[in-house]
C-alpha cells in the first residue's frame, strides 16, 4: 500500500490533480479527457496510469473504450481527496477551462441521445430496441398501484406513459427530446388522454416537484444518463415518503455497437451495480432480478429492480 507521502507526491503533478478533478464527478473515456485536456493521449494514460497504480483511479473496459473513475474504495479517504484536490486546484489557471471543456463533452453525450431519439420520433414502436419487450413491461406493470401518481423518466413517445394512464390518477412523461415529447403530447391528445403531460426535461433533473409523485420509472431509460446516480437521486427527490422507484433495463452486456446504434452510454448494468446505486442514492427494501432473456444475438437480458422511499423517522 502505498504511502501518505507518496500518494501526495503522486498528486503534486498540475496534470494528475487536475485529471483527477475531471474524474471526481464524472466517469470519462481517455478519448473524452484528451479532448478537455488538449493533450496527446499517450501523456494522459500515462499520468491515468500512475494514479490508478496508487489505488486513487480504477477503470473499466468497454469495447474499445476504457473508462476511468475515481476507486471505490481508495488508501487514501475520499472526503480528504477531494478536499485535498479542490483546493491544489483552485488557484489553477486551467481549472475554469477543464470544468467548461467537462460540461461540453457531456452535453455531446446528451447531444448524441437526443439525436438519435429525434431521429425515431414517430416509428419508435416499429425499431427494434433492447430489451423493450412485452414479456419485461408487463413486470413493471404488475407492480403498478392504482389511482397513483406517476413518473415516466426517459419515457420517449410515451408509449408505456400511456398504458399507465389508463390506470393511474395521473402520469408525468419527461424526455430530453423536443420532437419525442411532440409527438407524444399530441398522441396523448388525440387518444383523450387528459391525465398524461408531456415535459421536456433531463433525466438528472427532471421539471417535477419534490415529493410529488408516488412512482417514478425509468424504462430502458437509465443507461442514457450521464451519471446514473443523479437519475436516482432525483427520483428520490420527486417521490413521496412511500414512493417505489422502478427500473426496466439490460443487464450488463458486451455489445459495443449498442454506443452507436442505440446511442447507450452504459452498456446496462448488473444486479449488484443497480442494488448499490439504489442504496447509495437513498433507497430502502431493494430488489432487483434478471426478468427477460432474448432469444436472439447478441442475447439481451433485461433486469428489474426496485426500492422505496422511506418516510424519515421522528
Amino acid at each position: 500500500m502505498p504511502s501518505t507521502l507518496n500518494l501526495l507526491r503522486i498528486i503534486s503533478d498540475p496534470t494528475r490533480l487536475r485529471l483527477l478533478a475531471l474524474l471526481e464527478p464524472s466517469e470519462l473515456s481517455v478519448a473524452e479527457i484528451q479532448e478537455v485536456l488538449g493533450m496527446g493521449q499517450s501523456r494522459i494514460s500515462t499520468h491515468l496510469a500512475q494514479l490508478k497504480r496508487v489505488g486513487l483511479l480504477e477503470d473499466r473496459r468497454v469495447g474499445k473504450n476504457i473508462y476511468y473513475r475515481w476507486a471505490q474504495s481508495s488508501s487514501f479517504p475520499a472526503g480528504q481527496l477531494k478536499a485535498l484536490v479542490h483546493l491544489a486546484t483552485a488557484d489553477m489557471p486551467e481549472t475554469s477551462q477543464d470544468q467548461a471543456g467537462l460540461e461540453h463533452v457531456l452535453e455531446k453525450r446528451k447531444d448524441r441521445a437526443r439525436e438519435y431519439f429525434d431521429r425515431l420520433a414517430g416509428r419508435f414502436g416499429r425499431n427494434h430496441c433492447p430489451g423493450r419487450s412485452w414479456q419485461a413491461l408487463a413486470h413493471l406493470l404488475l407492480a403498478l398501484v392504482p389511482e397513483v401518481d406517476v413518473a415516466d423518466l426517459g419515457a420517449g413517445e410515451g408509449t408505456l406513459a400511456q398504458l399507465l394512464a389508463r390506470r393511474a390518477r395521473r402520469v408525468i412523461a419527461v424526455d430530453i427530446s423536443e420532437k419525442m415529447v411532440e409527438f407524444g403530447a399530441n398522441l396523448a391528445h388525440e387518444h383523450g388522454f387528459t391525465n398524461l403531460e408531456y415535459r421536456l426535461g433531463d433525466l438528472e433533473a427532471p421539471p417535477i416537484d419534490a415529493e410529488s409523485v408516488d412512482l417514478a420509472i425509468f424504462s430502458q431509460a437509465l443507461h442514457h444518463a450521464n451519471h446514473p446516480e443523479r437519475a436516482l437521486s432525483a427520483a428520490h427527490r420527486i417521490l413521496r415518503p412511500g414512493g417505489r422507484v422502478l427500473i426496466l433495463d439490460l443487464l450488463a452486456h458486451t455489445f459495443e455497437q449498442a454506443r452507436e446504434l442505440y446511442a447507450d452510454l452504459w452498456l446496462g448494468f448488473s444486479e449488484v451495480e443497480l442494488l448499490r446505486l439504489l442504496e447509495q442514492t437513498g433507497f430502502e427494501r431493494r430488489e432487483c432480478r434478471v426478468v427477460a432473456r432474448e432469444a436472439e444475438s447478441p442475447y439481451f437480458q433485461t433486469v428489474f429492480a426496485t426500492g422505496i422511499k422511506m418516510p424519515q423517522t421522528q
